[in-house]
């Protein structure tokens, strides 16, 4: 491991990989990721690469903007992606049905609709018989959904191999296995990071390490907490599904080889990254409610993975007002598959602006 870069990212998830590429592609050539464990093995790799907007939000506010455009990004970062790692990350453009379950569950999708179809969305209204027409798996209780065209899914673990293998081939410098445990600064700049296995000196560090990123000493990051996720997978051949189906309580994800993925608790647990039979038995529940027909499928895995929350629910993203070279990525919580591509982009731009 050198012991000088210009620029280093602390993260190698999702967020962490995508601004490598980012500054990679705009010509950065000393670029170094420092990751604690393996590339895109914490909440990225758990995640279940729904890249849902339209379906998770209650109005509209500068979030939800952020986060269609980043959805936008994703057919050409998925073809950039397979012609740069020779990897497909399966982008599925079926699109998600959204049920109302419950009379209550109704009432919050005619709101949704109302909305979404005043600000010119691409949203459809359908009733409980025409939804079952659609996917005739669901439950014979569905009062009604809302199918969003647009609000599409990823296969989150090829998108990390194809991230991974982009930015290798770039010639980003990776260390892994390699803990950072403190920001350098010399008054109130970035001199470097310090980490088990040395300092690395840079101009510029960019904080993208997830829920481990207030962790990092002597650099001024917003309290980010860890929230658990647990997921069940299962198998369904031939598929159960073709949309992803979300209720307000749960989904299920179809994967193209035949998994089906349920979906998920959200926990203040700590860092204890554990899969407990009350969260199976809740995710399963909620699945049941979708869809009668889980029952008969034989379960093929289960996992846990930590997401990154800050207080706000919101990412924390930019320059540091206090550190000139320090950048944040971080905090993005339930939606960083959904968010990397424009991550990315901004991340990326506003270094390559700041060195200008």
């Amino acid at each position: 491991m050198r012991d000088h870069h210009d620029i280093v990212i602390v993260g190698g998830g999702v967020i962490g990989l995508t601004i490598a590429r980012g500054l990679a592609l705009r010509g950065v050539r000393d670029v170094c990721l420092v990751e604690r464990g393996n590339l895109g093995t914490e909440a990225s790799w758990a995640a279940a690469g729904m890249l849902l907007p339209q379906v998770e939000a209650d109005a509209p506010d500068d979030f939800f903007d952020l986060a269609c455009r980043s959805r936008d990004l994703y057919p050409a970062f998925a073809a950039a992606l397979r012609e740069e790692a020779g990897i497909d990350v399966e982008l599925d453009t079926t699109g998600t049905l959204y049920l109302a379950l419950t009379e209550h569950d109704q009432e919050e999708i005619e709101k949704r609709y109302d909305w979404q179809t005043r600000a010119g969305l691409s949203v459809e209204r359908l009733t409980g018989a025409e939804a079952r027409a659609v996917e005739p798996c669901i439950s014979e209780s569905t009062l009604g959904a809302l199918r969003f065209p647009k609000d599409i899914q990823v296969e989150s673990r090829r998108l990390l191999s194809a991230l991974a293998n982009s930015v290798q081939k770039l010639g980003v410098t990776i260390a892994t296995q390699t803990p950072v445990d403190s920001l350098l600064l010399e008054g109130n700049r970035v001199r470097g990071v310090q980490t088990s296995r040395g300092a690395i000196n840079c101009r510029t560090a960019v904080i993208a390490a997830g829920s481990w990123s207030s962790f990092i000493k002597s650099a001024p990051v917003p309290r980010i907490e860890p929230v658990r996720g647990q997921m069940v997978c299962l198998e369904a051949k031939p598929q159960l599904t073709r949309h992803v189906i979300y209720s307000p309580r749960g989904y299920i994800v179809p994967r193209q080889d035949g998994r089906l993925l349920a979906g998920s608790t959200s926990e203040r647990a700590g860092f204890a990254k554990c899969v407990t039979a009350g969260g199976i038995a809740t995710i399963l529940r909620n699945a049941l409610e979708i869809s009668t027909g889980i029952a008969d499928l034989p379960v093929l895995d289960t996992w846990a993975g930590l997401r990154p929350r800050a207080s706000d629910d919101l990412p924390v993203l930019g320059p540091c007002g206090e550190i000139d070279g320090l950048f944040f990525a971080t905090g993005h919580y339930r939606n960083g598959i959904l968010l990397a591509p424009l991550t990315g982009e901004l991340i990326s731009e506003a270094i390559v602006s700041s060195q200008r």
